[in-house]
């Protein structure tokens, strides 16, 4: 810890000792400055393909190079794409459980909080592979974690819908990964990092080289990562359930637990206890849960506080990423390219110890059986049905490192192509590009026959009262700690090979001049772009049955084709005033279907002065079916629903939160929906840059974006509210309904109720599918700004400063639904309404040093109850020029070690919201670089 604070401090005092409340490393390109001439030089600005001066468009872009990632402290790829501002959506954690199950590894980005599915992500203007296996479950998304920040040269952000220029899935915005392409000598950089904390320690090396040799030149890289595992038992505010801010929340564990047909606890005794207090590390014990027992009172068992810390924080990684960009220059007008970018990584992460409770041969997770060994009092009312449930410790499991979830998986991009130039003003650019993201993810499993043989022997028949089936099962099964060998017995290894991949041949022509009017040249440009998509999720046949203990997956595996055209135009109508438009007709056929659309932009810049810059656009966009909601087999998950039906029925008088049958577990039974249409949205901006010189710039935007036939699988909970009237004929208020309805067939017949047996009519699952059914709007205003301030004898200071405030953000599921306000406490969604970042910079000399500022503004409580505060992040960096080829950086991130907000009400394991925060604490980063050739550092 000493040591920890000294090296922030050392640092800390050769940097500038000043703190900015925001922050935003952003690169902005204004206009004409009112003091120096611009530089002239055509560039390329994302959101269009007509070559340009001026870097500002109607649109803003925001960009972040290479330097701005090193000065910041920003060590991967999410961790910059966190401190965008307009990513104003939940990041998928590390110790994420729903992460861990379905897409482990994976992390993603979400502009204006829409969604990930609903950004574009981009490597060099190309489309990349999807992650292999659905965001959640649902969707299919981009994954960001492996693409090599060391490689990057800028990254380069366009909010809003822009599908005339991108096609289809441009709805939140477009993300562009720019990586290295220019020849430049040769450069080492070794990075090792490590936490105050301890765990979590790190290295990476990256190697780039270039050359121009005659005709053939060319740009390649290598990077190598090792990060070792930060576990959540390292940190000592969330190693273990007495860490937990309520009293129900600062209870052990229930390793092992009997209760009766009832729920009420069935005491095992403290002896039976002290018999497995050697497990989960020493720490299993004599434990009670209040008001659980049969009577009402405190409910005993066998169980752990320190169990519920054996996640991982940060996954065990090793990955290798290679890069290369290469050129023949034929002559003047045609050259010859290949663009090559792979990927391999070998994951590890431990999301929780595996758990077993009886599995009925109907699929019924309830856990309850007859058993004859029961005596009647036992219990206190006279029933002999049992109900077993244990969690499996380290001890038995031969280690946690035996309980890992492993993602071994391999993506790559390749781009072929010729480019050129005709005719004096015309560009031109064919290629055809192959993308492809496999993995292998393998994860333990506990097998239902086996185990419940097991612990239970062989089935003895069913209870002729009861329904149940009868064990002969003698306890002391329950309570006897496993051998290694014999947890190998009863668990295995279920093993998936998803695979993604997309094709496509594409055409773009573009000109500075297509024809010239009195207040300039006219640009154009003009694509054609054809491919397919397609997925496979390739799991374990095993997990598409009932044959792992809460476990039935789904399947899934489609493609679909894909054309689009579409063309751009920049007209100069005044000498002030410029019109940009754009449209685009994509066609797709998938699944028998096909359907095209046809999206638009238009856009106009007004420049009264050469430091100012008006701008607005407006445009539509639209995301094809997503691949995996369409063709999604039929699975399992676990969701809660209330039973309004029995309620409404059994206790007419009470409040449904009061109700018996309020909020139980329930089974959902999900499938695909072929028939799904397209997602549309339309997308505005307005706003101004103003510069009124090089050392000073200001841009501030409106925006608003509406998103309409979106994509939400069905409502469970309207499902149950609509099944609960057509039963009982009427509405809660009395409103007649016809049970003979389209509407009720269909709900009575989505809705699966037990038969028979001790459940007999009560509520057991839902069948549901996704629909084009829900509508999103969220709009808001960005600022960004910067300044740059040189002294005669004390260096220059730079300031750069951005920040993202969003006035509303809405969404109704249903026609006739209430619109729910997203940024309210009470919806649901943990999204805030503000974010901002600012970062101060002082360059003196051979020094450059950087504290960076990251804001997030309130986020709701977990009770949804209220708000939490806004929370501040601090990095600090600087970068040393030993030589002129010879360079040493050193970060401190969280440089004030700070721990995630508290949340009094936050009653669920690690006790903070992960999607935002993590325990990670100070950690520290060395970094050397050194060059061969090329540009000086």
């Amino acid at each position: 810890m000493r040591v920890g604070r000294i090296a922030a401090l050392a640092l800390a005092g050769i940097s500038f000792t000043a703190v900015a409340n925001v922050a935003q490393a952003q690169e902005a390109a204004p206009p004409v400055a009112a003091d120096e001439p611009a530089e002239e030089g055509q560039i390329v600005v994302l959101g269009s393909r007509i070559p340009r001066v001026q870097s500002e468009g109607p649109a803003p872009v925001t960009t972040i190079t290479d330097q701005d990632i090193l000065r910041n402290g920003y060590q991967s790829v999410p961790d910059v794409l966190r401190a965008i501002t307009q990513n104003g959506g939940e990041t998928q954690s590390q110790q994420s459980a729903s992460g861990a199950d379905f897409t482990p590894g994976a992390q993603q980005v979400d502009l204006r909080g829409l969604g990930p599915n609903h950004t574009l992500v981009l490597v060099n203007g190309r489309r990349i592979a999807d992650f292999p296996l659905p965001f959640n479950g649902n969707s299919n998304f981009t994954d960001i974690s492996n693409i090599p920040v060391g490689m990057i040269e800028r990254v380069e952000v366009l909010s809003g819908s822009a599908s005339a220029i991108y096609g289809s899935d441009a709805i939140a915005g477009v993300i562009n990964f720019q990586l290295k392409t220019r020849p430049d000598g040769t450069r080492i950089d070794y990075r090792a990092g490590f936490t105050e904390h301890g765990g979590g320690s790190s290295q990476r090396l990256s190697l780039s080289t270039g050359w121009e040799t005659g005709n053939f030149h060319g740009v390649v890289g290598v990077e190598l990562l090792d990060q070792r595992p930060l576990w959540q038992y390292q940190r000592k505010f969330q190693d273990s359930t007495a860490d937990g801010p309520t009293e129900n929340s600062r209870v052990a564990r229930r390793t092992f637990l009997r209760t009766d047909e009832d729920a009420g606890y069935i005491d095992p005794g403290a002896s039976v206890c002290a018999g497995l207090s050697g497990l989960n590390g020493g720490t299993v014990k004599y434990a009670a849960r209040p008001r659980y027992g049969t009577f009402g009172g405190p409910g005993y068992f066998c169980g752990s506080e320190e169990s519920i810390a054996y996640g991982t924080m940060i996954s065990d990684r090793r990955s290798a990423s290679g890069y290369g960009s290469i050129g023949y220059t034929l002559n003047d007008s045609v050259e010859f390219f290949a663009d090559i970018q792979a990927s391999y990584s070998d994951l590890k992460l431990f999301r929780d110890v595996l758990n077993w409770s009886y599995v009925s041969p109907d699929g019924n997770e309830e856990g309850t059986f007859f058993n004859p060994n029961l005596s009647p009092d036992a219990t206190g009312f006279g029933t002999q049905l049992d109900n077993w449930s244990r969690q499996f410790t380290p001890e038995e499991m031969g280690g946690l490192k035996n309980g890992r979830t492993r993602n071994r998986s391999f993506s790559y991009n390749i781009t072929p192509g010729v480019k050129g130039s005709f005719a004096g003003t015309w560009s031109y650019e064919v290629a055809l590009n192959h993308a492809e993201y496999s993995s292998r993810v393998s994860f333990p499993q506990v097998v239902i026959s086996k185990a419940n043989d097991f612990f239970l022997g062989r089935p003895q028949g069913i209870d002729p009262d009861s329904g149940y089936e009868i064990f002969n099962a003698d306890v002391s099964r329950l309570y006897t700690p496993l051998t290694v060998e014999q947890y190998r017995s009863i668990t295995t290894n279920s093993i998936y090979r998803p695979k993604s991949w997309v094709n496509n041949a594409s055409a773009t022509i573009n000109t500075t001049e297509l024809f010239r009017l009195p207040a300039g040249p006219v640009g154009f440009a003009a694509v054609v772009e054809a491919g397919n998509q397609g997925y496979d999720l390739r799991p374990d046949p095993l997990a598409l049955e009932q044959y792992y203990v809460g476990l039935i997956d789904s399947d899934g595996a489609g493609r679909r084709q894909h054309w689009g055209v579409g063309g751009e135009l920049r007209i100069p109508v005044f000498s002030m005033l410029t019109v940009e438009g754009a449209g685009r007709y994509d066609r797709y056929a998938f699944a028998g279907n096909s359907f095209g659309k046809f999206t638009y932009n238009v856009g106009a810049e007004f420049r009264p002065a050469s430091s100012l810059l008006i701008r607005g656009a407006y445009g539509t966009g639209f995301r094809a079916p997503d691949l995996n909601y369409v063709f999604r087999g039929p699975g399992n998950t676990h969701p809660s629903g209330t039973d309004y039906y029995l309620c409404r029925k059994e206790f007419p008088d009470e409040d449904i939160s009061d109700c018996t049958y309020s909020d139980e577990g329930i089974v959902s039974r999900r499938t695909g929906n072929r028939r799904l249409r397209p997602e549309t949205s339309t997308s505005l901006n307005a706003g101004f840059v103003f510069q009124p010189s090089r050392r000073f710039d200001v841009s501030v935007d409106y925006f608003r974006v509406k998103m309409g036939n979106q994509v939400r699988d069905m409502s469970i909970d309207q499902l149950l509210r609509d099944e609960a009237d057509c039963r009982e004929g009427k509405t809660v208020s009395g409103s007649p309904v016809d049970g003979n309805s389209p509407t009720c067939i269909d709900a009575i017949a989505r809705v699966d109720r037990y038969v028979g047996g001790a459940l007999d009519g009560e509520l057991r699952g839902v069948r549901i599918n996704p629909i084009n059914i829900a509508e999103e709007t969220t709009d808001g205003i960005d600022v960004a700004a910067h300044l740059r301030l040189p002294t005669a004898g004390i260096g220059t200071f730079s300031l750069a400063a951005g920040y993202t405030y969003v006035f509303n953000h809405t969404i109704r599921q249903y026609p006739g639904d209430p619109v729910i306000d997203k940024l309210d406490y009470a919806s649901g969604y943990y999204i805030p309404h503000e974010k901002g970042t600012a970062s101060l910079t002082w360059e003196y000399g051979r020094l450059t040093t950087t504290l960076n500022g990251q804001r997030l503004g309130r986020l709701p409580n977990w009770a949804e109850e209220g708000y939490i505060k806004p929370s501040y992040l601090f990095n600090l960096s600087a970068q040393y020029n030993i030589t002129d080829r010879l360079r040493l950086s050193g970060t401190v991130n969280n440089l004030f070690d700070q721990k995630p907000i508290k949340d009094p009400t936050y009653s669920s394991y690690p006790y903070y919201d992960i999607s935002w925060f993590d325990g990670v604490g100070r950690s520290f980063y060395l970094q050397l670089t050194y060059k061969m050739g090329g540009t000086k550092l």
